[in-house]
């Protein structure tokens, strides 16, 4: 018999443990970014292979956006009817394949299939664990997406600052079996401690289709407004540094570097943060300081000062797309993976497509005045923020 006193213990229990359960999820974060951070080193031989030119590899590239926007939605729909655990792991099983398909693809047609592959079923697996660990914040009640996302963060670092080692010491082929293989291996540990989904009679009987309110919708805003600054910068940080700042090649790396260790330090930092002051607030702050961070970066005198912008960027822009994808997964009276991957898409197609056309506006512009502007969407982002309180796992009676 349940006692408010057995209530009690069970809800500091789950406040204060970290459960097998959260364990996984953040597995399964940790091994679709090493994944992702391993093709970046694996991109000259993958075009020197197919004799792409540059504008041939950008097109590439986009095939990997454009199987990232096709499968999500599908994996959203799939969340609907089967709910998160079966989505993650089928998707997961399936996404190891995908780097031997990158490594060993002999033609330009199968390149763009492979890549298509990867990109699709690493945004598919992107939404079900998504989905998965909206479900353990549920059950622990606590905030624990920001620290996924740092075990993203995390994984990309470790995928790309060993993919050239690895790729010079076992050859392309080898680097893509090794990590297939201990992919497998992690897949294999975090499989029986995956959450398994709780029912929910309520969307069982939903019918699966997009979204006819607006809710939804202005979630993924706030995720798309969020994610193509983050884009601008992976994609033109360092380019910025050298060509309109004057700095070496050395001191350009330390762009994305001082972007990326703010942002992976302070999402380890931010479900504590947000579990402190709510959602909403956190939103506003982090919001803020990713606009001063930006201002900074695109007015500065030299590359150090950009660097510094950038770190503080880094500090803000860390958890606002995990809060916007945890209010998105806890939207009331929505199929939870339906709403997700509404936000999930939105926002991806902002880093992914985003770049492009950034960097088509710089040529004409440079990338100074670009920095410097970037920070009106998130003034959008500040005006929608109170939408964030979904965001914020409430006690269950």
């Amino acid at each position: 018999m349940t006692t408010p006193e057995n209530a009690i213990k069970g809800t500091a229990f789950a406040r204060t443990h970290f459960p097998p359960t959260r364990l996984a999820v953040s597995g399964l974060f940790l091994l679709n970014g090493t994944f992702a951070g391993a093709w970046a080193p694996k991109i000259p031989e993958f075009a020197s292979r197919l004799s792409l030119s540059e504008s041939g590899l950008g097109l590439m590239i986009m095939c990997f956006g454009i199987g990232s926007l096709v499968l999500m939605p599908i994996a959203g729909i799939l969340i609907a009817h089967y709910g998160t655990t079966r989505t993650v792991k089928g998707a997961a099983v399936l996404f190891l394949s995908t780097l031997i398909l990158l490594s060993l693809a002999p033609t330009v047609l199968l390149g763009a299939l492979a890549i298509f592959l990867f990109g699709g079923l690493m945004g598919a697996m992107d939404v079900a664990m998504n989905g998965n660990a909206v479900e353990v914040e549920k059950s622990m009640r606590r905030a624990i997406m920001s620290s996924c996302h740092a075990f993203w963060s995390l994984g990309a670092f470790i995928g790309a600052t060993t993919g050239g080692f690895l790729i010079e010491t076992l050859g392309v082929t080898g680097h893509a079996v090794l990590l297939t293989a201990l992919g497998a291996v992690a897949l294999g540990l975090a499989w029986p401690f995956v959450l398994h989904d709780a029912p929910h009679p309520n969307e069982e009987r939903q019918k699966v289709r997009l979204p006819m309110t607006l809710l939804p919708w202005l979630i993924g805003l706030m995720a798309l407004f969020s994610m193509v600054p983050e884009g601008a910068i992976l994609d033109w940080g360092a380019l910025y540094m050298r060509d309109e700042l004057g700095a070496s090649l050395a001191v350009s790396g330390f762009a994305f570097g001082a972007f990326s260790l703010t942002m992976a330090a302070m999402r380890f930092a931010g479900d504590h943060v947000r579990d402190r002051l709510g959602a909403v607030k956190t939103l506003r702050f982090c919001t803020v300081m990713a606009m001063i961070g930006m201002v900074v970066s695109g007015m500065a005198p030299n590359a150090y000062v950009a660097v510094l912008g950038f770190a503080i960027c880094g500090i803000g822009i860390s958890n606002m797309v995990p809060i916007a994808f945890s209010a998105a997964g806890n939207l009331p009276g929505f199929a939870q993976g339906v709403a997700l991957s509404v936000a999930t898409v939105m926002g991806y197609s902002g880093s992914l497509f985003a770049p492009s056309v950034i960097g088509f506006i710089a040529e004409h512009t440079g990338f100074s005045i670009i920095f410097a502007l970037l920070p009106v969407l998130f003034v959008v982002v500040l005006l929608l923020s109170h939408h964030a309180v979904h965001a914020d796992v409430r006690e269950r009676p």
